[in-house]
């Protein structure tokens, strides 16, 4: 097994929209700022003008650097991205949509044998300019059309020859808009129409932003072509399995999304009131930790008759700290961005609750908060179950190394993060909160069981040989 250090990201936002009568550049740019929680690092947009497909892809937020000149791009159809941003060095180059004189490519995921493919593409000749996914799967799906002259059979030969999750929608030169999604559904992708229009985004609140109707997602293994006068979809693979992310229902999405025909407020409702059910903790206050964990708290509080109260201020202008690059800046954006509020917790037993414990940094520095603001306890639970293996199909949780449920039990957990009392998420009360079959779910960074074969290898390899790597696992280039 070798081990290389290319640097991927890939677990992003996307938008595309098509209108026969109306610009849609302003539809992305709103479509993108709904999206942003997705990707902090860079944005970007396509739209097709005078026969030409027109790029545009900038540093930082959508509002502050993306807006600047859009009427340059305006167009009938076109497609947005949000990036991830993740560990390691960071080039423009990397940002989306990515282009060539066809096609405009975004999408949202990651590929589990990305190092695989690339040394397969190098090897046979192609000119790789970036260190992305992205332009691995624009590369190949180049080629396969041009071999097979059908969206149909270059989707099924991508099939073949990647293995990960993505949600795609791109832009081609003869002013169709495509959307594509992978077989197992790893990555969400959703579709809405009104009127002559046709939208596809990572979530639905993307279509709201727009005033577009959600019509539902987009089935996986399929691919749908829009044109200004057309919409033609097609199953370019079937597998009866489905492999649905979790962590876009316990942490990623946005509250008010529906995902797969899930509520994703009910669902954190629901993964509240298991935690009720589950531990007989009785605290004066809960609390939540601002803003995903808001949802659950009230289901705990519904269920026990507790108070909620929002004892953690977030300061509105820090970003989300899960999906900054480096350990040490999460740590300074968390002290800017939560602050106690010591009219709350003073005197107090408190129950804070969080989406999910993925380091335990975060979970330490708010209990010491809370504790210092004058809690007489505070206790601390989860709404997600343990995490204690990576995902290698687009949430930044990538090595051992930062998983503090790889290396410790609850107990050793609870005297880490200095909590009076510790409690996770039941397997079981999540699935239920989700409302999903458990066969339907991708588990793999609760169970360290993948859908997909080459991850499960990846991970099996590195469990036999070595001991927890600091690398990122999908890095990972296994030999024959």
């Amino acid at each position: 097994m070798k081990i290389t250090h290319e640097v991927k990201r890939e677990a992003c936002g996307i938008f595309g929209m098509c209108n026969p009568k109306h610009d849609v550049v302003g539809n992305i740019y709103y479509g993108l700022m709904s999206l942003q929680h997705r990707g902090q690092e860079a944005a970007g947009i396509s739209t097709i003008k005078n026969g030409k497909i027109l790029t545009r892809r900038v540093w930082g937020l959508v509002s502050q650097n993306l807006k600047s000149k859009l009427w340059r791009f305006s167009g009938h159809i076109g497609i947005g991205h949000v990036r991830y941003s993740t560990t390691g060095t960071s080039t423009l180059a990397n940002a989306q949509p990515m282009t060539d004189n066809v096609f405009a490519f975004a999408h949202n995921g990651n590929l589990a044998d990305y190092v695989r493919v690339r040394r397969n593409l190098e090897h046979n000749g192609f000119r790789l300019k970036a260190n992305s996914d992205a332009e691995v799967m624009l590369k190949l799906l180049r080629s396969n059309y041009e071999k097979h002259g059908s969206y149909v059979e270059a989707f099924k030969a991508l099939s073949r020859q990647v293995e990960g999750g993505y949600s795609i929608v791109m832009l081609t030169k003869n002013r169709e808009l495509i959307a594509a999604r992978d077989p197992l559904g790893l990555r969400p992708l959703c579709q809405g129409r009104t009127g002559g229009s046709t939208a596809f985004a990572s979530e639905s609140v993307a279509l709201d932003s727009n005033s577009i109707t959600l019509v539902g997602d987009v089935k996986p293994g399929s691919v749908i072509v829009a044109t200004e006068d057309t919409r033609k979809e097609w199953q370019y693979v079937s597998c009866r399995r489905r492999a649905h992310c979790m962590f876009e229902y316990v942490y990623f999405s946005r509250v008010d999304s529906i995902l797969e025909g899930r509520s994703v407020y009910d669902v954190r409702f629901n993964l509240g009131i298991n935690l009720a059910k589950t531990y007989d903790t009785k605290p004066d206050v809960v609390i939540p930790v601002p803003d995903t964990s808001r949802t659950a708290a009230e289901g705990y509080s519904s269920y026990t008759g507790v108070p909620v109260a929002e004892g953690l201020i977030k300061n509105r202008y820090i970003h989300r700290t899960f999906i900054m690059p480096r350990q040490k800046d999460r740590e300074a954006a968390m002290k800017l961005k939560i602050n106690p509020l010591k009219s709350v917790v003073t005197g107090k037993e408190v129950l804070i609750i969080d989406d999910s414990i993925v380091r335990g940094t975060t979970s330490r520095a708010i209990v010491n908060m809370v504790r210092n603001a004058g809690a007489k306890k505070v206790h601390m639970m989860s709404t997600c179950p343990p995490i204690i293996s990576p995902c290698f199909y687009g949430i930044d949780i990538a090595t051992y190394s930062e998983l503090i449920a790889a290396k410790m039990d609850i107990e050793s957990i609870r005297t880490k993060i200095e909590a009076d009392s510790l409690g996770y998420q039941t397997l079981a009360g999540l699935i239920k909160g989700i409302g999903l079959p458990k066969e339907d779910l991708c588990l793999g960074c609760l169970r360290g069981e993948y859908p997909t074969p080459y991850a499960q290898r990846i991970l099996n390899t590195i469990k036999e040989n070595t001991k927890p790597s600091k690398n990122r696992l999908w890095e990972a280039e296994l030999s024959a």
